[in-house]
């Protein structure tokens, strides 16, 4: 019993400073992440957009007159996250819908909201749009229009001491356990990879759900899970903020083609036309690249915003 009792107490004594250098680690993530967050409380404002504002429908109403209403879930950075002074609002999709705003002669009004919940307020009419990392696809398509905005890119990423190189294709997740958000493009894709080993007779990965990030992260670091997936912005953002994950690899959110993330409009009120005006004269200008440069998702910028472009499924 008494060399159970000095193996228990030294399995306590590494807990605890397991415990103690996880609570470092996630200490210096977030005063770096709280430092970047505080920079980029000051708006990048746009001028208005006389095209723009004439593409609005004569017989279009805003939700709130005078304000474009946009649907964001908070709690995801560099995407949308409550600010340092714990009543703003920051971040790239919050940027993007400033802009837009400013561009229609606009005041901006963010309404919180979840994955899972912006499909009906858009139908219904709670909000003007929805810009929540929305990308687009051909079922979306039926029920919503999109203005696109952002590329779609997908990534793998692994703990930074993992043996895992990289992951390039279906074979690299063969036998790999996966978290993934369920409902998501990055979902489908998964699936599709892990029925491309069963067709190839190699053991298939796993598609694992996490209701919480930190759960995620430390099922990750821990060896219980291989590895990460889903959109690339948010894991840059924690692995430039210290969180000790690095790339493995990226995929198309398009599956086999390339996707694109949209400004997400109720199907055919015509409002879609002036937001894509908007977005090109704020790309021309150069306010939508200072947007994605503080956020550091420049890899993710396109030249012109598209209606409605071939999505996933098409």
């Amino acid at each position: 019993m008494g060399g159970c009792g000095k193996e228990n107490t030294s399995a306590q004594a590494a807990s605890g400073t397991t415990a103690a250098a996880s609570d470092a680690a996630k200490s210096d993530f977030y005063s770096k992440e709280l430092a970047k967050l505080q920079a980029n409380l000051t708006p990048i404002n746009a001028p208005q957009n006389p095209e723009a504002i004439r593409k609005i429908p004569k017989d279009f109403k805003f939700v709130n007159p005078g304000y474009f209403t946009v649907a964001a879930i908070a709690g995801a950075p560099p995407l949308s996250v409550l600010g340092p002074d714990n009543k703003t609002y920051v971040g790239t999709e919050i940027d993007i819908a400033r802009l837009i705003a400013d561009s229609l002669g606009l005041k901006l009004k963010i309404v919180q909201t979840s994955w899972e919940d912006w499909p009906l307020g858009v139908s219904s009419g709670k909000y003007d749009a929805a810009i929540t990392n929305v990308t687009v696809t051909k079922d979306r398509k039926k029920k919503f229009d999109f203005a696109t905005y952002r590329r779609d890119v997908l990534a793998f990423y692994v703990a930074s001491n993992s043996k895992i190189k990289e992951i390039k294709g279906p074979d690299d997740i063969s036998g790999l356990k996966i978290i993934v958000g369920s409902g998501t493009n990055q979902e489908k894709v998964l699936l599709d990879w892990i029925e491309d080993n069963k067709r190839k007779g190699l053991t298939p990965g796993q598609a694992l759900y996490y209701d919480d990030s930190a759960s995620a992260s430390l099922a990750l670091q821990s060896g219980r899970v291989d590895a990460l997936f889903g959109p690339n912005v948010a894991y840059a953002w924690q692995a430039a903020n210290g969180v000790k994950i690095r790339l493995a690899g990226t995929a198309l959110g398009g599956g086999n083609r390339p996707a694109e993330l949209g400004v997400t409009i109720k199907k055919g009120n015509g409002l879609v036309d002036a937001v894509q005006v908007a977005l090109n004269g704020v790309i021309k200008n150069g306010e939508y690249q200072k947007v994605l440069q503080r956020w550091g998702t420049q890899a993710e910028a396109v030249t012109e915003s598209q209606i409605n472009p071939p999505g996933l499924g098409d």
